[in-house]
Parts: C-alpha cells; structure tokens; sequence
C-alpha cells in the first residue's frame, strides 16, 4: 500500500513539475489546490477524489452503454 501511495505521489509531483510549460495544466492544479483548500483535505487527497469520481463515473457511462 505505501509502495502506491509513494507512486501516486511521485506521479501528482512531477505533474506539477510539468505544469511550468503547460498553462492549462497549470491552471487546473491551482484550481484543484484551492478545491483542497476549502474542504480542508491535502492536495494529493484532492487529486485523488478527482480521478476516483472520473474513473467511477466513466464505468458507470460504459455500463449503461452497455445495458443499452
């Protein structure tokens, strides 16, 4: 488990890191920075509740596709 926290970590790091050239990405970071600000959580957890709704509510899009 700390073996994926560490690489969950390293990987929202250098994320970061990239965002010097990319204004956009660097603009979602600061967004999500103040989202994490205002519910009082850590940056990382605010990263990771992003992606855990968008993987969540990705699976939920493909299984009603394919109920459909």
């Amino acid at each position: 488990m700390l073996e994926s926290q560490t690489f969950f970590s390293k990987m929202v790091d250098e994320l970061v890191e990239f965002s010097e050239y990319d204004p956009e990405l660097a603009d979602g970071i600061r967004w999500l920075d103040n989202q994490a600000q205002k519910k009082g959580i850590t940056f990382y957890d605010m990263v990771f509740e992003v992606l855990y709704k968008h993987d969540v509510n990705s699976k939920a899009k493909e299984w009603l596709n394919t109920r459909n």
